[in-house]
């Protein structure tokens, strides 16, 4: 199983970046067997603004611009994620939702959770999310981790509470047994 560590931020000194580390590094922890983890930076795209005139989940040709194909191979490459979401003007970054405009078919149906900070720790950009990802028929997990800007973040980045090691848990655990149940359910579907 392969899960994606999406770190949905593209600003210049994010901490989405910390967050998404963070994440890596608590799972890795939890050894979890035949699963692996792998963040997915989206400051590494560079995306145009979705200017499609077809939606994604209609489009049966593949990406014309390099950068969005290669966005696309990479999220298809995944059985579920780890949404990392900071909140943005109470709601998701104009940038992470862009990227996920661009896509359909790599995201539907697959287990999803999310990790979000903010002043108040993001919790309107994941019930937006919440939103979001239901068009795509996504199976989210209830479990999610709010990480508030000034009591699990530093100077140097984030400094979870020790409450977080049992929240990430929690989280991961969740969604490697949806996934399971996910990845059973096609197999019979199959068959």
């Amino acid at each position: 199983m392969k899960i994606g560590i999406i770190s949905g931020s593209v600003r210049q000194g994010r901490n989405s970046a910390h967050v998404a580390r963070w994440v890596a590094s608590s799972v890795k922890d939890l050894g979890l067997a035949d699963v692996d983890f792998e963040v997915v930076p989206l400051a590494d795209y560079q995306l145009p603004a979705f200017d499609s005139p077809i939606s994604p989940m209609a489009a049966t040709e593949p990406f014309e611009n390099p950068e969005v194909a290669r966005w696309g191979r990479t999220i298809a490459s995944f059985d579920a994620y780890i949404l990392v979401t900071p909140e943005y003007n109470h709601s998701v970054p104009g940038a992470l939702k862009n990227a996920v405009d661009w896509l359909g078919r790599e995201l539907h149906g697959k287990p999803i959770a999310f990790v979000s900070y903010g002043a108040d720790g993001g919790v309107r950009a994941t019930e937006h999310w919440r939103q979001i990802v239901a068009n795509f028929e996504m199976i989210d997990i209830r479990s999610s981790i709010a990480l508030g800007l000034f009591t699990d973040f530093d100077k140097d980045g984030i400094a979870p509470q020790p409450r977080r090691a049992a929240e990430i848990a929690t989280l991961a655990n969740s969604l490697v047994a949806t996934t399971r149940r996910w990845q059973r359910d096609l197999t019979s579907q199959a068959a």
